[in-house]
């Protein structure tokens, strides 16, 4: 009776730290899939000049291989991780989460689209692939919260602390200041 292999496995019990990964110990045949846990050092993120921190470091990542007919390569990656740095509306200590799941393609021979700029040959840049794939996923201002308040423009005071009662009371437009130079005649 022949034995018969099942389309995927789970390749590593432990993770393994790597910048990159070797797809070709696999040896996969077309169909065939397998998921590797690994662990990603990545570098920190600057963004409006301020530092930004990968959390957990390094970062584990879950990675599907499954080989296509032609000798292709279809992948996906998965993985969580936050950035710690100051909010960007309030200045506090900020560490948002986030989830990425993304995927690559890479058919040589079947033109650009089909080339993935993170596999050369057999090797995968999986630290390439998970710096972008996290790149992308950030929102335009990291937050301590999602309805941060910031600060007050007329004082600097942290609005999330000051309370409904913090007010200012408005001055005169100063684009208005040259109507009260204007004298009538009586």
């Amino acid at each position: 009776m022949a034995r018969t292999e099942p389309s995927s496995t789970l390749v590593n019990a432990m993770s393994a730290r790597t910048d990159t990964f070797d797809l070709a110990p696999l040896h996969l045949r077309a169909g065939e899939a397998r998921t590797i846990d690994l662990e990603v050092p990545l570098d920190h993120f600057e963004l409006s000049n301020e530092r930004y921190d990968v959390r957990p470091a390094p970062i584990p990542v879950r990675l599907d291989a499954t080989r296509m007919t032609g000798g292709g390569w279809s992948l996906r990656l998965r993985l969580t991780a936050s950035l710690n740095g100051p909010c960007m509306r309030c200045l506090e200590p900020a560490s948002p989460e986030f989830e990425v799941d993304a995927r690559e393609i890479d058919q040589p021979g079947d033109g650009p689209e089909l080339d993935s700029p993170y596999v050369d040959g057999e090797v995968l840049d999986v630290s390439g692939w998970t710096r972008d794939a996290l790149a992308l996923a950030l929102p335009a201002n990291i937050l301590c919260t999602p309805d941060c308040l910031g600060l007050c423009p007329e004082c600097g005071v942290n609005l999330n602390a000051a309370g409904p009662e913090h007010h200012h009371d408005k001055g005169p437009d100063p684009r208005w200041a040259a109507l009260s130079q204007i004298k009538f005649e009586e």
